[in-house]
């Protein structure tokens, strides 16, 4: 029995993919910045991204990894449960940045774009605009020249 997302070969982009199968495809591309990403499996990565970022950051912040003051106003740093959940958020973080980037590379290669085009985003004010317009694209079929 096959299922939709394995009938999508991964050196293609998935047009129409499932929130499931972006962020298995987002696992399984680990660390591959050539080939293309479709707007639905980038989109639906950074969804899912934020959502469990959300969550984590809501845990930590509700179980004391805020830290907070003592009677005397003085900080106090986060302990605890708190500081678990500061922890996990951190190495979540640190896990999905290098595929994280890999996707900004295959969703640009969609639009026909080089993968540099993503040091834009270090121009002051405009350049995170930029690069956002940019994810937000159609897919151009010239970008079937960075397929591997």
């Amino acid at each position: 029995m096959t299922t939709a997302s394995s009938a999508v070969p991964l050196s293609q982009p998935y047009y129409g993919a499932p929130i499931g199968a972006a962020v298995q495809r987002f696992f399984k591309k680990y660390a591959t910045f050539t080939g293309r990403a479709s707007r639905s499996e980038f989109w639906w990565w950074i969804l899912a991204n934020a959502v469990i970022s959300f969550v984590l950051s809501m845990l930590a912040l509700i179980t004391g990894g805020g830290g907070g003051v003592d009677a005397a106003g003085n900080p106090v740093p986060p302990s605890g449960l708190g500081l678990v959940f500061l922890i996990v958020l951190f190495l979540w973080g640190l896990a999905t940045i290098v595929p994280h980037l890999a996707l900004i590379a295959r969703r640009l290669h969609d639009s026909n774009r080089s993968a540099l085009w993503m040091l834009i985003a270090f121009v002051p004010f405009v350049g995170g605009i930029i690069l956002l317009v940019f994810e937000l694209m159609p897919s151009d079929p010239q970008g079937a020249r960075f397929d591997a």
